[in-house]
């Protein structure tokens, strides 16, 4: 299998990200097929709306998440580099850090508390499609599976990876790879993927969260 670049290598970590002030938009507002009230900066909706014109009649996009809280990231990295220790005792810090990295963003460079990723699948008439794991398979549960261009799954189910794939680059995302279903926009995987000199998002957080934060006058 290809040797993938990690949200963790250098090359990602380095790049800047310059907050574009750019705001948050709901998407099931927008029209899209969603779990829940899902947030996203609104240059990667907007290009989202675009990847769903190029789809055949009768599917969809079905986002999962998209912003996702800075604590909520940090809870789901630990957890799963606690797992990866106990899977391979003696493992050092850089050589967990490493492996974590694959399935989860270190929260200091995570793509989704900036509002700049969906974890998304298609859907049909007949509900889900297949794309040969279930989103947030990890590369043990799934036998590397998740990872995008994985080969022990199904002809169907790399037919379907490919016409996701297709219509979201095809509009200006990028895919991470170890993941089938995390695709991004302005973030840093995507400035390097696209050799732009930073990203354009920093982290934020939902409206919601945000007028909580904020005293009463």
């Amino acid at each position: 299998m290809t040797a993938h670049v990690l949200l963790s290598d250098e090359r990602i970590t380095r790049i800047p990200a310059i907050e574009s002030g750019e705001p948050l938009v709901e998407l099931e507002s927008r029209g899209f097929s969603a779990e829940g009230r899902q947030y996203v900066r609104e240059g990667l909706a907007d290009r989202l709306a675009v990847a769903q014109t190029f789809l055949p009649t009768g599917v969809r996009l079905h986002i999962v998440e998209g912003l996702r809280p800075i604590e909520s990231q940090q809870e789901i990295y630990d957890g799963y580099r606690a797992e990866l220790e106990k899977l391979n005792p003696g493992i050092s810090d850089r050589e967990a850090h490493v492996l974590a990295s694959r399935f989860v963003s270190p929260v200091e460079v995570a793509p989704h508390v900036a509002g700049a990723a969906v974890d998304l699948t298609l859907v049909g008439e007949n509900g889900p499609f297949d794309l040969g794991t279930p989103i947030d398979a990890t590369p043990e549960q799934s036998d590397g599976a998740c990872f995008f261009d994985a080969t022990n799954i199904s002809r169907e189910a790399r037919t379907n990876r490919s016409l996701l794939a297709d219509v979201l680059t095809s509009a200006g995302l990028v895919n991470y790879p170890t993941e089938w279903w995390h695709w991004s926009f302005g973030d840093r995987y995507w400035a390097y993927c696209e050799k732009q000199p930073n990203a354009i998002y920093g982290p934020t957080v939902a409206p919601e969260l945000s007028s909580l934060s904020t005293p009463a006058e």
